[in-house]
């Protein structure tokens, strides 16, 4: 029988109203934890993109302005006219390299996302073999100033590609020849495409006519008529009229990607690194200027992706003075 206080407890249909309740407030707030979780790690992507795209877009524009310097008052021999000088910048479209090889020697065919290859030479500075530390190759290191500048390893390099490590994760690798050899070292995480136009002067006015990828300059290379007695000769004479040497800007472009996925929807973006009339024009020939997130392996699909790009000009070394050649 009951007591006068009445019935204790609740019935079957009243407890499960409660519970059904209850998994509403615990999904209600499930999704929310979710959210907010989502949104902290976009913000963290977001900012880790931008600090490794500045940093990124610096290290590159650095190099590439060094490769203007040439240390007339520092050379033990005569004053030497630029016209004996080989080529201050170098590279290959969609390839990659080996950090053991020389210089951009042997390329790798097998390139990340279609990644070009940009190959900076440059002086170094200070006398005796001890680098005073104002000229640094791209892993930050000092370059001592040449001893003879007409010599092929007079001059320091700085070396960028892009290849994947262990986990397929891409990264910006400097390659540079240290002391004991050639030596490379990632520098940047989540670099899926690196692009590389070069602007040629093709009327010496010191401004940029056309902005080419590196094979139609060695295309161009291909038409030279060379003069020379033996095969040694006519690469000199190669290293004189290149039209590398005609190379007064460089516009690079890089494609990089946060390391949590944002979510599906974002599966149907599209990078065009150079822009899109860029792109319509030549994403066929030029591999790598478009990426599509649907197309990128699986592991890497719907994550936060930003385009960083710059046009770095180069300083023209001043004239020699007369008698000085």
């Amino acid at each position: 029988m009951l007591g006068a206080c009445g019935q204790s407890g609740v019935t079957l249909i009243e407890l499960m109203i409660s519970m059904t309740i209850g998994l509403f407030v615990v999904m209600a707030a499930t999704v929310l934890l979710m959210s907010t979780k989502s949104g902290y790690l976009m913000q963290d992507d977001e900012a880790q993109i931008q600090a490794s795209g500045r940093f990124a877009i610096e290290t590159v524009s650095r190099a590439v302005r060094q490769s203007a310097y040439f240390p007339w008052s520092g050379m033990s021999n005569a004053q030497l006219s630029t016209d004996l000088i080989g080529g201050m910048i170098a590279g290959l479209d969609a390839r990659s390299l080996k950090s053991s090889t020389q210089g951009i020697d042997l390329p790798v065919r097998k390139s990340v996302n279609g990644s070009d290859v940009l190959a900076v030479r440059f002086f170094g500075s200070g006398a005796g073999g001890a680098a005073d530390g104002s000229m640094i190759n791209c892993a930050g290191f000092g370059v001592a100033g040449a001893v003879d500048a007409l010599a092929d390893d007079s001059r320091g390099w700085s070396i960028f590609y892009v290849v994947e490590d262990a986990t397929g994760e891409p990264e910006l690798y400097c390659k540079y020849q240290g002391a004991s050899g050639w030596s490379s070292q990632a520098i940047v995480r989540g670099v899926e495409s690196f692009q590389v136009l070069y602007g040629l002067d093709t009327d010496a006015d010191g401004l940029p006519n056309q902005f080419m990828t590196a094979s139609a300059i060695d295309a161009l290379d291909g038409t030279l008529v060379l003069e020379g007695v033996d095969a040694a000769a006519r690469a000199r004479d190669r290293g004189r009229k290149t039209n590398w040497k005609k190379v007064v800007a460089v516009r690079i472009a890089m494609l990089i990607h946060g390391a949590h996925l944002a979510g599906v929807e974002r599966m149907s973006a599209e990078h065009d690194l150079f822009g899109k009339d860029y792109a319509n024009a030549f994403a066929d020939s030029d591999k790598g200027v478009r990426i599509r997130d649907a197309e990128m392996p699986t592991l890497q699909r719907g994550r936060v992706r930003r385009i960083f790009a710059t046009t770095i000009h180069l300083r023209q070394p001043p004239p020699l003075a007369e008698g000085s050649r």
